[in-house]
């Protein structure tokens, strides 16, 4: 499901202006590309339960017998096994906006998230690389007996 390119190439000759990286430490890298022990080593990063493994494999598994889509854009200068899957940062998730590490604040200011649509998000969930960075609850929610769960 792969084809080999370098994709380094296009952000070093700035044709891709909106990629950047930020200085955030992570307590864990997946090596690059998508296989059955990656899959295994998440989901006991991950601390899950058998059967959630077990719908990761099957998923795993079809994933392999899938064929690049023939609808739509060019997929095929896609590199999947140039892709890191999974990446936890070292930072807990934060309860208040504040407690967000501020590596990870410039992130939104850099891909163009404005302050107003940050305020809205004071009410989400948001997510950075492979985890969820920040969530709490607006009152309104609350007030209405909404409540959001991890899937961790």
């Amino acid at each position: 499901m792969s084809k080999k390119t370098d994709n380094s190439k296009l952000i070093e000759d700035k044709l891709y202006p909106l990629g950047h990286t930020d200085d955030v430490e992570y307590s864990f890298t997946a090596e690059k590309g998508l296989t059955e022990g990656l899959v295994r080593k998440i989901s006991s990063l991950k601390k899950e339960p058998e059967w959630m493994l077990e719908i990761r494999l099957k998923a795993y598994k079809k994933y392999l017998e899938m064929k690049m889509p023939t609808w739509g854009g060019d997929l095929s200068p896609i590199d999947f096994d140039d892709i890191r899957y999974y990446i936890k940062p070292k930072n807990q998730e934060a309860k208040t906006w504040a407690e967000v590490p501020e590596a990870i604040k410039n992130t939104f200011e850099k891909i163009g998230v404005p302050e107003a649509e940050r305020e809205l998000l004071a009410g989400v969930k948001s997510q950075y690389d492979s985890e969820v960075v920040y969530g709490s609850l607006k009152k309104a929610l609350s007030e209405k007996g909404v409540i959001f769960l991890s899937m961790d």
